[in-house]
């Protein structure tokens, strides 16, 4: 009989790898990715001018945010653009085409957009058959006045904007998805499926809570965010994390700075994530230490038990981005390290983001 996620957690050795692993990409992906670089705090603080910051796969996403910058784009229709290129990778496990299902086999998307000289949000969430959900909550913000849809409401908005419905669930998702339902228990429960590594010989179960999250600023200094995601692997169906809720998954203040992260979405709606980076810069704190802020918040409200390792401490990772009014940058996360991109007019390019706790 295979083993319940807690015995196989003891058995594996426990987290660290699992919840430090970056955006999962289908398995047989060869494709180079640059060496991050370690990003220098006093780097990003003195960083001016116009700006594209992502997550550690959002290379394509930053590089094609500049490119519509330069030929003055409004930043938000840049970053959606940008975010387009990753949600359409099926290779990108994370997000959009190919994304990591629900444990019905179901591709279910979320995504949020913020723009900064409006101050108004779009959402969407528990979206099927949708591979742009960042275009469908662009869509949300400048053609209703609402801000989130959810569900058979968002589809039919979608559809209705000639959206096309196509099947997500690639091969190499589908195949996963199969190797993970193998792997359950009668024993298994819902609490921590964020931390569990499943195995199939000797190669682990394909598993992540990545996202792609991109923020911009351009030359008016007019910021805007934006992060999309296939959520929690195998989730239960019409779970929402944090990534289509505004001040949680992102945020955004024209006149301080934009926020954004990736990881346990429980965690970043639990603690308001993006929007405390934001007050936090608003209060003098560079985007580094607005971070460090943050992620010192979550380590002092983490107290379920299945979520802390045996020193006690979150046994999940987070990676967040600040990006300031004026060009500065930063990011950090949660365990060991973590890679973000960032093109800062002249250069696009993997850094490294610090870690507030040991791996």
């Amino acid at each position: 009989m295979p083993l319940d996620r807690r015995t196989l957690l003891t058995l594996t050795g426990g987290l660290a790898g699992l919840s430090l692993s970056p955006a999962c990409r289908a398995q047989g992906d060869s494709a180079p990715t640059p060496l991050p670089r370690r990003a220098s705090s006093e780097e990003g603080a003195a960083h001016r001018g116009v700006c594209a910051i992502s997550s550690g796969n959002g290379l394509p996403a930053t590089e094609r945010a500049m490119e519509l910058l330069r030929a003055g784009s409004d930043a938000l229709d840049a970053i959606v653009a940008g975010v387009g290129r990753v949600e359409d990778d099926p290779n990108d496990m994370s997000v959009g085409l190919g994304g990591l299902p629900n444990e019905e086999g179901v591709v279910q998307l979320d995504a949020s957009v913020m723009h900064g000289p409006s101050h108004r949000a779009g959402s969407v969430a528990a979206l099927e058959g949708i591979r742009n959900p960042a275009q469908v909550a662009l869509a949300v913000l400048k053609r209703t006045d609402h801000v989130m849809l959810v569900g058979a409401g968002a589809k039919r908005f979608a559809l209705a904007l000639g959206f096309r419905e196509e099947n997500l669930l690639t091969e190499a998702a589908r195949e996963a998805w199969l190797a993970w339902k193998a792997n359950l228990n009668p024993n298994d429960d819902w609490l921590d499926d964020s931390q569990v590594l499943h195995s199939r010989g000797e190669r682990p179960v394909p598993y992540t809570t990545g996202t792609i999250h991109c923020s911009a600023v351009d030359a008016n200094g007019d910021l805007a965010a934006c992060t999309s995601t296939s959520g929690m692997s195998y989730k239960l169906p019409g779970r929402v994390g944090d990534s289509p809720i505004v001040g949680a998954g992102m945020y955004c203040d024209n006149a301080v700075g934009a926020a954004g992260g990736t990881g346990r979405g429980e965690a970043m709606i639990e603690n308001c994530g993006a929007h405390t980076i934001v007050s936090a810069m608003e209060r003098g704190l560079s985007p580094t230490e607005a971070c460090f802020h943050l992620l010192e918040r979550v380590v002092a409200r983490t107290r379920r038990p299945h979520l802390l390792d045996a020193r006690g401490l979150p046994n999940f990772q987070l990676v967040v981005y600040a990006l300031r009014k004026d060009g500065a940058y930063g990011a950090a996360c949660l365990r060991g390290s973590a890679t973000f991109a960032v093109h800062d007019g002249r250069e696009n390019r993997l850094l490294e983001a610090p870690g507030l706790l040991p791996a």
